[in-house]
């Protein structure tokens, strides 16, 4: 399997940009919960380091739950890389779409990361919360890369889309990795608050299971009503 390579990074490091950040979304095809959005944040530091722990890292989708939370731990734990996370709640999905509310909170997440210059403290059991951080010289020349064919809206700093970034590009890799880790954490708590749909199993994927409960228990408080599965219930 081809795993994600630095080589984008380098190059922007080489031609002067001082700051690069890497942004990934998080249960767009969900039938339940927010959409979450993370952004990474790294200087030529962080991409200089020798990652022996992170050597096999690549897309959240491609690894196992129990390798997700390992490497979502060893990034926060990194005192080098810096990230931020937003989301969109369902609320917000249903009134301006799923894509808008992904944007949205890519733009929010990319607006806090880009002003990041490093964590202010961390502990080794530390969940996945919004980074402490403290703000860099606003200076610093910045890039992002954005996982999708387009560029973030009304968001002014300089933006490379990637197709299938995720796979292809280290820093989107690792943000999909914490995103996903988030979410999951996030969800297992909502299981214990709606009960009975099986979302600490599914994540509010539109599996056989969750579609069955849902057409048993009707649509919670946190289901995408937009959406056509939810929809056909109401």
């Amino acid at each position: 399997m081809k795993l994600p390579h630095k080589t984008l990074e380098k190059g922007l490091f080489n031609k002067g940009y001082g700051y690069v950040c890497a942004v990934d979304e998080v249960g767009i095809g969900c039938l339940a919960g927010p959409v979450v959005v993370c952004a990474v944040g790294m200087t030529s530091t962080f991409h200089k380091k020798i990652h022996k722990k992170l050597h096999n890292l690549r897309e959240s989708k491609l690894l196992l739950p129990k390798q997700r939370e390992k490497f979502a731990r060893w990034l926060i734990e990194d005192q080098q890389l810096v990230y931020t996370l937003a989301s969109s709640s369902p609320k917000v999905i249903d009134k301006i779409n799923i894509y808008q509310a992904a944007r949205r909170a890519m733009r929010r997440a990319v607006q806090k990361v880009s002003s990041i210059s490093y964590p202010v403290s961390s502990t080794k059991n530390q969940k996945i919360p919004n980074t402490k951080y403290q703000i860099q010289d606003t200076g610093i020349k910045t890039m992002v890369l954005i996982d999708g064919p387009h560029k973030i809206s009304k968001l002014d700093i300089e933006q490379i889309p990637v197709v299938k970034g995720d796979r292809k590009i280290f820093a989107i890799a690792c943000a999909s990795i914490i995103a996903k880790v988030h979410r999951d954490h996030l969800m297992i708590k909502m299981a214990k608050r709606y009960p009975g749909y099986g979302l600490e199993r599914h994540k509010g994927y539109g599996t056989k299971y969750h579609q069955s409960q849902l057409a048993a228990l009707g649509p919670s408080a946190i289901h995408r009503r937009s959406f056509a599965p939810v929809r056909k219930m109401l």
